[in-house]
């Protein structure tokens, strides 16, 4: 039975990113992290031609994460890019941990804005659901145009602030697509958010608990908060 689906894979006949394989992948088939541990974890890094995922909660290092898997990438002189479906990503905070925004493709979409609300309700209560949903397909479609024109190292899609029912509205091939545009490519697709989404197979899901706090001082009574210390863990397969 092996022998035989070795040998559908060999001739693509079956497809792999419905597959996974365990064999350790060359080193220009991973992307490292930045993070000698979690490379480690991962087998040296994100793999190429696949969708992983972070998540977690509010304040457990997300954004701080994706900024060092984005610093990686650049510092390698790979093109990165970043959908952001809220308009949340702080660029100024990306160069702090060493982004070069240069190779940086930064796509920003934004929810119309609301109409004057009834009975002097806020902006956040005028603005409809379908808004938000329709920012959020705006964002997908962005997300896979990008996917698709190739020449990428590292896409990352970030979902953290979207409400999961917007998410949960997508198409339900969405990310079997997405897994397909990239297969046997060297672009690293990576979704961000609150709870899980999707990854391929070969994918990896970087989960992300309590972060640790990171301080700036000799004293107790004389420290500053400079930040959180995201401490993600790699999820595997079931």
């Amino acid at each position: 039975m092996r022998a035989a689906l070795e040998s559908l894979l060999r001739a693509r006949q079956l497809d792999v990113t419905l597959t996974a394989c365990d064999a350790p992948l060359p080193a220009d088939r991973v992307a490292p992290t930045g993070d000698p541990a979690l490379d480690a974890a991962l087998g040296g890094g994100l793999k190429r031609g696949h969708l992983s995922e972070i998540v977690g909660a509010a304040s457990t290092g997300r954004s701080t994460l994706v900024a060092r898997l984005l610093a990686a990438a650049t510092a390698r002189g790979e093109a990165t890019a970043i959908v952001d479906a809220c308009d949340t990503w702080d660029p100024i905070s990306a160069v702090a941990h060493g982004v070069a925004l240069e190779r940086v493709l930064w796509i920003r979409v934004r929810a119309p804005r609301a109409s004057a609300a009834p009975d002097g309700a806020g902006e956040s209560e005028g603005r409809t659901s379908s808004d938000t949903t329709g920012a959020s397909l705006r964002a997908l479609k962005a997300f896979s145009l990008i996917l698709q024109a190739g020449g990428f190292g590292l896409v990352v899609f970030d979902l953290a602030d979207v409400a999961p029912l917007a998410i949960r509205r997508f198409p339900l091939t969405t990310w079997m697509r997405a897994a397909r545009a990239i297969e046997g490519r060297d672009t690293v697709a990576l979704l961000v958010g609150a709870e899980r989404i999707a990854r391929s197979a070969g994918g990896a899901t970087l989960a992300l608990d309590t972060p640790r706090a990171t301080w700036r001082g000799a004293t107790s009574r004389a420290r500053l908060f400079t930040g959180v210390d995201p401490a993600p863990r790699v999820v595997k397969a079931r």
